[in-house]
Parts: structure tokens; sequence; C-alpha cells
């Protein structure tokens, strides 16, 4: 895979119309990238989530272009903060994952690079929503606490290779997992991250998490040399 770019990431703030409102997301490209990753965010989180931040930075380590990215627009957050509705909307969420993955294909700066998307919790399933809809696009998904059963009707149609990450300690996520984990008809895998919660809060279990997404995504997006 050979060694990782030395320097920080050329970093900009992205933004992609949506109707009548825009989603705002921070692109960032280190030098000699080969891949970039999409994060759809989970329940309540936000592009800011010190959790996504700290994977992404560790993907830019390795390589990787990275795309945090809110999926709701700024009205949609305030009144998802209200409801708690819009996060569970995986229809909505897993379009507007793919109207970001289309935005990217035309952006000179991102087109020739392949690209995975990384899911969250609720935004697990809005990833694999899109990479059933955009199999061109979407080569490789990587699950961390993801609800991949909010997407049940079409896992059997995701052709990019997937990595589900769960907590030992999150037993119902693990649970819903491995009934997902059975549906899908890729090259797949169950990565436990012993001791963990759904959060991954516990010492170490992040930083698992993000060498077993920076691995799957440099194997199945890095091309070989």
């Amino acid at each position: 895979m050979g060694s990782p770019p030395s320097g920080p990431p050329v970093q900009r703030d992205v933004k992609f119309p949506i109707g009548a409102g825009v989603l705002e997301g921070t692109l960032a490209v280190p030098r000699g990238a080969r891949g970039l990753v999409v994060f759809a965010h989970g329940s309540g989180s936000s592009r800011l989530s010190p959790r996504n931040r700290f994977v992404a930075e560790r993907l830019q380590n390795a390589g990787l272009a990275t795309l945090l990215t809110d999926l709701l627009t700024v009205p949609e957050e305030e009144r998802d903060q209200r409801t708690g509705r819009l996060r569970f909307d995986i229809a909505l969420l897993g379009m507007r994952v793919v109207a970001i993955l289309d935005s990217l294909a035309g952006d000179p700066q991102t087109t020739a690079l392949p690209v995975g998307i990384f899911g969250a919790s609720t935004g697990a399933a809005a990833a694999l929503l899109a990479a059933a809809q955009r199999p061109r696009l979407a080569r490789a998904v990587v699950s961390r606490g993801g609800r991949p059963d909010l997407a049940a009707q079409i896992l059997e149609q995701v052709n990019a290779p997937t990595l589900l990450i769960v907590g030992e300690r999150d037993e119902e996520v693990l649970a819903l997992n491995r009934t997902a984990l059975a549906q899908l008809r890729v090259e797949k895998e169950l990565a436990i991250v012993p001791g963990a919660t759904h959060l991954f809060e516990e010492s170490g279990t992040l930083e698992q998490v993000a060498d077993l997404a920076a691995g799957w995504f440099q194997r199945h997006l890095v091309p070989n040399p």
C-alpha cells in the first residue's frame, strides 16, 4: 500500500445544494491521497462529532481524503433536535448521501478518487442505501456501531465490500448486526471490539475502530501498485 503522504491535508469547506437548502461539510485531502471516505454520521450527531473527527484524522494519516458533512440542513437539524424524527428517516438520509456522491464525482479535486462511506449509528443504514443506489461510486462501506437493520430491505442489493464494527458490550446492536451480516451478499466482515460499548468511549476502543476502518478502506479503495 506504500507509505502515507507527509504533511497536513489541504482542507476546504464545501456546500451541497439540497432543494431549497444546503448541506455543509469539510473536505480534507492529504498530499497524494488515493481514496476518499465520506462520513455519514448517526442520530443526533454532526460533522463536528469528536469521534468522527478522530477517525477522519486517522484515515488522513493513512493517506485517505475525508469528507465530514451534515446530512440535514440547519433548519432540519433544529427540527430534529425537537422531534428526533429526521435522524431515523433512512430514505431521506440515504438520498442525501447519494447526492453527495454524485457531487463528488463531478468535482475536479475528487472525481479521480475511489470513494468509500463510513457510517455511524443510523448513518450506517444511509451509507448502505447509498451504496446500493450508486454501486459504481461507492467502493466500500464501514459501519461503526451501526444500524444496518434499518436498511434491511436493500442489503442484498449492496455491492460494496462491507465491514461492520460493533462493541462487544453493545449487545442489542451486535445482535442486529449479526442478522444484517447474514443478509449481505458481498465480501463482508463483522469486527467485534472487546470491552467496547455503543459509543466506543472505553480506552483504546475508538483507536481500534479507526485502525479497522483504515485497513478496510486501504484494502478496497487503494489500487494495487
